[in-house]
């Protein structure tokens, strides 16, 4: 079974440690896109704050099938 990580704003994301989700606090659409090509491996689900998807949107679409699972967060 793999891991879940949230990614996105640091008042956003860092609750989920608490649920086990590795947190990857990144406030910067520069730091989102970073991040998000650095994941850990295992990582099958991402949750994304509202502005980390709007950051990696076309990296999201680019990699199609191989990417993990990613949900993104109500605004």
């Amino acid at each position: 079974m793999g891991s879940v990580a949230a990614l996105g704003e640091r008042d956003r994301v860092a609750g989920l440690a608490l649920a086990g989700a590795v947190v990857l606090l990144a406030d910067d659409p520069d730091a989102v896109r970073r991040l998000w090509r650095s994941l850990p491996d295992g990582i099958e689900l991402v949750i994304l704050t509202p502005a980390a998807a709007e950051a990696l949107g076309p990296d999201l679409a680019a990699l199609g099938s191989r990417r993990p699972l990613t949900a993104v967060m109500p605004p």
